[in-house]
């Protein structure tokens, strides 16, 4: 692939091409904000073979046009680099688009009549499936509940004889109703699984509610049915899937996606859409699986590095420290202030861990470990040092929600890399402090500003499908911390906007060691850019996220246009 040199001075203002081939596109009359410090804005970029070849004042890009150079004005608009999704879930924010969605239901009334519905509409027997309730976000509670979650009592009569299956909004809970756990074979007396609970009333009774990695024996029995299709059905189901999330994010601005959490099912068609270059955006995946799991099958994978054109990049290893706050799965240091029996689960036992860590060192591949109670990252932060010995692989701590003070300026230190979801904070405000207490959320709960300011590198995303994709609202929620009832959760701990931005394009590429390519518009990196209809670096903090996306550019093509 030929590449444009340019030689650049009087901070790149000025282009001397050296004897360059002309460039296939240039994307003029923009304002081109292009988080590169050395030059933060533009007024056109000329791309070639889907990269960048010139950057700076419009006039000088125009003077290297050929003949065939296609020019495309962009109406004055505000243009930047393409959002990196820096932790979401692609294959699962396709199937929310297949099963029930769950996120706006304002109470369990609501969901138990979506269930009935679906359940009228299909034939007895098949599964019933959703996603995103969250009990601490409805507008009343429950008739029945059990430690703040409902019972499956009602969900049971609305669908006597489909098995349905209703995953909480973190993906660390779920509800099952009574046929799903007959088919499960789970009865009141069930032991609960290593790292998981199933929840059971004062009689002794389960309640449908199955937390951490009790989810996986109704998961086990849904897995059955799956698995009964014919391989045809399988495949069409999970291509179609994946191609709805993809024109979701694409739709959203996103040019990258850094997938937390692949099985091998997935990574297969995903290769294979990048042999076909059926790929629409760029993905970063991190495998899972077993230490043994892991050992097996990755070297059939060791030579996925932007494969079909820079699209499909293995790059990293997911792994389990504790669950999720809402659920109380998250593993704390001292017990949960609104339920003083428990601190917690820690999903993973650490031995294996360290296993799983021992094989990222093997595989050169980035180990990414989900970690949210204080508890859960300082487990995480100690073998981290452990395993790392100084060295800079700029291993991940996904998510990173609450931390000990004393742990914040661990990860400059150790060299960590911060991945933390903006709208995880606002979204969760309704109950951070109840489960923490104020001391607890105030110190340590989504905080930004003290890792930044402590050296840390942070970067951002959505955790979709636990979050909406969008990263407007993702970067609302980071530079203001309103939550949807107008309150500020800990306003010290927001933002800047550079910061924000910086976030979400060159500091998500960084985490991935794809900064070299993305994150910035600068020369030789791909022509990844999303067009707004306001400019991110002025409009309102609390307008950003009725920002539109009127265009995606990946590899210097449109992939996404507003109606």
């Amino acid at each position: 692939m030929n590449r444009v040199c340019w030689s650049f001075f009087l901070l790149m203002t000025f282009l001397i091409p050296l004897g360059a081939q002309a460039p296939q596109t240039i994307f003029t009359n923009g304002r081109f904000y292009t988080v590169n410090p050395k030059q933060p804005w533009a007024e056109a970029v000329a791309v070639r073979d889907g990269r960048i070849t010139a950057v700076g004042k419009a006039a000088e890009v125009m003077a290297a046009k050929g003949e065939k150079t296609r020019v495309v004005d962009l109406g004055g608009q505000f243009v930047m680099p393409g959002f990196v999704e820096g932790h979401a879930h692609l294959r699962g924010l396709g199937e929310s688009q297949l099963n029930l969605k769950l996120n706006e239901a304002r109470n369990w009334d609501e969901i138990v009549a979506m269930v009935a519905k679906a359940a009228a509409e299909a034939p007895a027997g098949q599964w019933i499936i959703g996603r995103g309730w969250h009990q601490e976000k409805w507008d009343k509670q429950p008739a029945q509940t059990e430690r703040g979650f409902p019972t499956h009592d009602l969900l049971s009569k609305a669908a006597p004889n489909h098995p349905v299956w209703l995953d909480h909004a973190s993906g660390h809970a779920g509800i099952a109703n009574a046929k799903a756990m007959e088919l499960a074979g789970v009865t009141d007396k069930t032991a609960d699984p290593e790292g998981g609970e199933i929840l059971h009333d004062g009689a002794g009774k389960v309640t449908g509610v199955f937390n951490e990695t009790a989810a996986g024996l109704i998961v086990a029995a849904y897995q059955k049915h799956l698995d009964a299709l014919t391989p045809e059905a399988r495949a069409k189901r999970l291509r179609r899937a994946l191609r709805l999330a993809m024109m979701e994010c694409l739709s959203k601005g996103i040019t990258s996606f850094q997938d937390a959490g692949v099985d091998w099912e997935t990574l297969d068609q995903l290769r294979s859409f990048a042999d076909e270059s059926k790929l629409g955006l760029r993905l970063w995946l991190m495998a899972l699986g077993s230490p043994a799991d892991l050992r097996k099958r990755l070297p059939a994978y060791k030579d996925l590095r932007q494969a079909g054109g820079g699209f499909l990049t293995l790059g990293g290893i997911k792994a389990y420290s504790d669950g999720a706050l809402g659920s109380r799965g998250a593993w704390l240091l001292k017990p949960y202030s609104d339920d003083p029996t428990t601190s917690g689960h820690n999903v993973t036992d650490l031995d294996v861990l360290a296993e799983i860590a021992d094989v990222a060192l093997e595989h050169k591949l980035q180990l990414c470990v989900h970690a949210i109670g204080d508890r859960g990252n300082r487990e995480v932060l100690d073998l981290f040092a452990r395993k790392l010995k100084g060295r800079d692989l700029r291993w991940r701590i996904e998510h990173a929600q609450h931390l000990n003070p004393q742990d914040i300026p661990r990860f400059a230190e150790l060299k960590i890399i911060a991945s933390m979801q903006g709208v995880h904070c606002t979204s969760d405000a309704p109950f951070v402090v109840k489960r923490l207490g104020e001391q607890r959320a105030r110190e340590g709960a989504y905080v930004w500003r003290s890792l930044w300011q402590s050296g840390a590198v942070v970067s951002n995303g959505t955790d979709a499908p636990v979050e909406d994709v969008s990263p407007l609202a993702s970067l609302q929620s980071t530079v203001t911390r309103l939550t949807r009832a107008g309150e500020t959760f800990f306003p010290e701990q927001v933002l800047r906007r550079e910061q924000a931005i910086q976030s979400y394009t060159l500091n998500a590429a960084f985490a991935a060691f794809e900064d070299q390519d993305k994150g910035s518009l600068e020369v030789g990196k791909f022509a990844d850019m999303v067009v707004l209809d306001q400019d991110l670096t002025k409009v309102p903090g609390e307008k950003i996220g009725a920002t539109r996306v009127l265009k995606t550019i990946v590899a210097g093509m449109t992939r996404y246009r507003a109606p």
